[in-house]
């Protein structure tokens, strides 16, 4: 995780993403959660990485890759 002066980058590894719709699908949820404001996915390697406000309760961002069909192995 880095910080920056008003950023948090957090990179998470979810597993199932196997095209640029799936990436579209986490990136779609992820982005919906307070405080974020980019997310990138990448299908080839499974991660997500998300810039932030403030660091994100790992919880909800479980919930926002579950509500996009796939599974939230954890930080990278």
């Amino acid at each position: 995780m880095t910080a920056s002066t008003d950023t948090v980058t957090a990179v998470y590894k979810v597993s199932g993403m196997s095209c640029g719709h799936c990436e579209g699908s986490v990136s779609g949820e992820i982005s919906q959660l307070d405080g974020v404001s980019s997310v990138k996915a990448v299908a080839s390697t499974g991660e997500v990485t998300v810039v932030s406000a403030a660091a994100l309760d790992e919880e909800a961002v479980r919930a926002a890759v579950d509500e996009a069909g796939f599974e939230l192995v954890g930080r990278v």
